[in-house]
């Protein structure tokens, strides 16, 4: 029999997903008007990339990403217009909490989609670096960020990066003794589709996955499992062969080179500030509970990415004309996103550790505040994007 206490779990779910229904309206509006700019660099209405992107497949046929294809089909459906670009788009905005409710879910331990997974996935997919003037007086391009509505590309690769994580942990769980040809051709399959949409994730991803493996390996893993496991990223590495070829060509005029913080300090005023602001509640959280990178396995593993993508951030650029649009930052953004899940569960794991001791109710409570604010500017955040600024917003 139905208690009443279950009743309004129930309803509580029900709120936070019309919550995320009206979260999809929004951005499909977001997107719709983003999809609808004119091809004006002088233009900061509703600013964004998605113009571009469109007009590079439907008018100059470049196909940079799996995303293009897509594009190319959703365009001829709509008969020439950009609403089912900006509907593709929402529904992956959507999909995203959904993937992020259920790799909170697994971290946690949890079964079914409840009101705590949920509305801090919701929460997860709002959240923005934290605001400091001194750091920077740009809301986003100051500093760093996991959630990012103006680049279509990033956008639907992180609902794909999601899945691919989920996966890996589902599959890393028992490696050592098995990997079934089902696995391993759905994990390779969500590698290359993710690294097809955009190559940022897996090169935070592999890099890491390999020296996880290395020092498995070293701790008398079965060779054949390790290897398994390991060559689930090259068809995703063939698909970055043919990005490569397409991105820098030798006759694209652009290239790699190194030139440590140049896209850091492009936009902040105290660089290494706005570094620090930009990851500071996983960076608050891993101070309450560092212990927990070596009991934690899958946590030190997101730790890993998250220190690939920034050192790939920090040191290399494009040459060329695309020198100052920093994206080699996507990759390290993806990684920030997944580590404030990760960090996010150790957060709640906070209230449980020692029986409610007080050193960890304050932990806790800082963490939360720290948390609070970056919410509270993922919202001021979006909610002016919503009224047609441009992501250069300032204060």
């Amino acid at each position: 029999m139905e208690t009443r206490e279950d009743n309004r779990k129930k309803w509580a779910v029900r709120l936070l997903w019309a919550v995320t229904g009206a979260y999809g309206a929004m951005c499909l509006y977001l997107f719709y008007m983003q999809s609808v700019q004119p091809l004006d660099y002088d233009n900061r209405y509703f600013q964004s990339d998605l113009p571009y992107h469109i007009s590079m497949i439907v008018d100059d046929g470049w196909y940079y990403s799996f995303t293009a294809y897509i594009y190319q089909l959703l365009h001829w459906m709509a008969g020439g217009g950009t609403w089912l670009i900006a509907l593709f788009l929402a529904a992956a905005s959507v999909l995203c909490i959904f993937l992020t409710e259920r790799l909170l879910a697994l971290l946690l331990g949890r079964e079914g989609a409840d009101a705590l997974t949920l509305g801090c996935a919701l929460l997860l997919n709002l959240v923005m670096p934290f605001f400091w003037r001194y750091a920077g007086e740009y809301r986003y391009v100051s500093y760093q960020a996991g959630n990012i509505w103006h680049n279509s590309t990033y956008q639907i690769m992180k609902p794909a990066a999601l899945a691919a994580v989920i996966y890996y942990l589902k599959t890393e769980k028992g490696y050592r003794d098995c990997v079934s040809g089902r696995q391993w051709l759905i994990l390779a399959g969500l590698l290359a589709l993710c690294t097809g949409i955009k190559p940022s994730f897996l090169t935070v991803f592999a890099p890491v996955l390999a020296v996880k493996l290395l020092a498995d390996l070293c701790g008398k893993a079965p060779f054949k499992q390790v290897f398994l496991l390991g060559s689930t990223v090259l068809p995703a590495c063939g698909v970055i062969l043919w990005q490569n070829m397409v991105l820098f060509g030798t006759d694209t005029g652009h290239g790699i080179a190194l030139s440590p913080w140049y896209t850091f300090s492009l936009h902040a005023s105290r660089t290494k500030v706005a570094v620090l602001c930009s990851a500071a509640f996983p960076l608050i959280v891993l101070l309450f509970s560092a212990g927990e990178l070596l009991r934690d396995r899958r946590y030190f593993f997101a730790w890993g990415m998250t220190g690939a993508g920034f050192l790939e951030a920090l040191l290399l650029v494009e040459t060329g004309s695309r020198s100052r649009d920093g994206n080699f930052l996507w990759g390290y953004s993806i990684a920030l996103f997944l580590i404030f899940v990760f960090s996010l569960e150790k957060w709640l794991l906070l209230l449980k550790r020692k029986g409610h001791c007080l050193f960890y109710r304050f932990a806790f409570g800082v963490c939360g505040c720290v948390l609070a604010y970056q919410l509270f500017c993922g919202l001021v955040f979006f909610g002016r994007l919503l009224q047609g600024e441009t992501y250069f917003m300032i204060g």
